[in-house]
């Protein structure tokens, strides 16, 4: 890892024990800013912020499991814009007395998924606050960015992976139990589909974000950018595993409950007339990851979604309501 010396104090000495957690996933730090390399394409740029109480309970998760997801969190940005990631800025809010070697865990997964994405951390900020946060920027370069608003009439809407395994988790959690292990992971540790948004991006998605409010809101985003409408075949969801047993303790139908939950972090993507199985079978020969038709574009306005041929009213999760 190459950084600046820094000088001494109480702060820097934290910073130095953060550097060391970071060892090789870390690059340039001590200077005053990220220098991000000149590369093909567009630069884009991302930010994210988990929150204590919000985001995360530190009686679920591990300090590294936090960095991570917090990390992950917004490299999904990028994944949607079909960027390739090259740098990562991370700013950690610390309450008084919390142990130092706590936040060089949270710091080591944040590493941790940025390396796995081949993208260093490049600097950031350590300041003391009346709770725990990580406010994690993102920066990555794309040939070609999808946006939201590119969607037109005739297109079918694709998503990637499975849906609802973080909710379902969520659920266990709330109830005092422990959710399963594929749950959990879904969770704690959320993959970025970068290699899935790089390879939908250059293979012609018109449109394209990631699920982090769940896709009955993140498919407003959409429909309201593209000023197109959407069907959403609800029976057509790929559900996490988890998602069976989750959504009869919520008192939901499994498509519903998965509609509804947030943080998957999948790609939702509309994609060509002409974009088959067979083109959704090439990605995942490419990417490892899956790809599952799930409704149609039209040139009429508004969201429907529709369960054993009825319309039915799914909201996603909105921070503010």
């Amino acid at each position: 890892m190459l950084h600046r010396s820094l000088g001494p104090g109480g702060e820097f000495d934290r910073i130095r024990q953060i550097a060391a957690a970071l060892g090789s996933s870390a690059e340039g730090l001590g200077e005053d800013c990220a220098i991000i390399p000149d590369g093909p394409g567009h630069l884009v740029a991302s930010i994210d912020a988990a929150v204590e109480g919000v985001h995360f309970r530190r009686e679920w998760l591990a300090p590294e499991e936090i960095g991570w997801r917090a990390c992950a969190g917004a490299l999904s940005d990028l994944a949607a814009a079909g960027a390739t990631p090259v740098g990562v800025l991370a700013a950690l809010v610390v309450p008084p007395g919390a142990p130092g070697e706590e936040t060089e865990r949270l710091m080591r997964g944040i590493g941790d998924a940025a390396e796995a994405a081949g993208a260093p951390v490049r600097g950031g900020d350590l300041t003391r606050g009346p709770m725990r946060a990580a406010c994690v920027s993102v920066f990555g370069r794309s040939e070609r960015v999808p946006g939201r608003g590119g969607a037109r009439p005739g297109d079918a809407l694709w998503v990637s992976g499975t849906l609802g395994g973080a909710r379902a988790a969520l659920v266990r959690w709330e109830r005092g139990e422990q959710p399963d292990t594929t749950a959990r992971q879904a969770f704690a540790r959320p993959e970025p589909r970068i290699a899935a948004g790089r390879w939908l991006a250059a293979n012609g998605a018109t449109a394209m974000l990631d699920l982090s409010d769940g896709l009955a809101g993140d498919v407003r985003h959409l429909a309201a950018a593209s000023a197109v409408g959407v069907t959403v075949d609800l029976a057509s969801l790929p559900l996490h595993p988890a998602v069976a047993g989750a959504a009869r303790l919520a008192g939901e139908p499994p498509p519903v409950f998965a509609a509804r939950g947030g943080e998957d972090y999948e790609l939702l993507a509309a994609l060509p007339r002409a974009f088959d199985e067979a083109a959704a079978a090439a990605c995942r020969a490419a990417t490892g990851v899956s790809l599952t038709r799930v409704g149609s574009f039209e040139a009429s306005q508004g969201v429907r979604l529709v369960l054993a041929g009825m319309e039915v009213t799914v909201r996603g999760f909105d921070h503010f309501a």
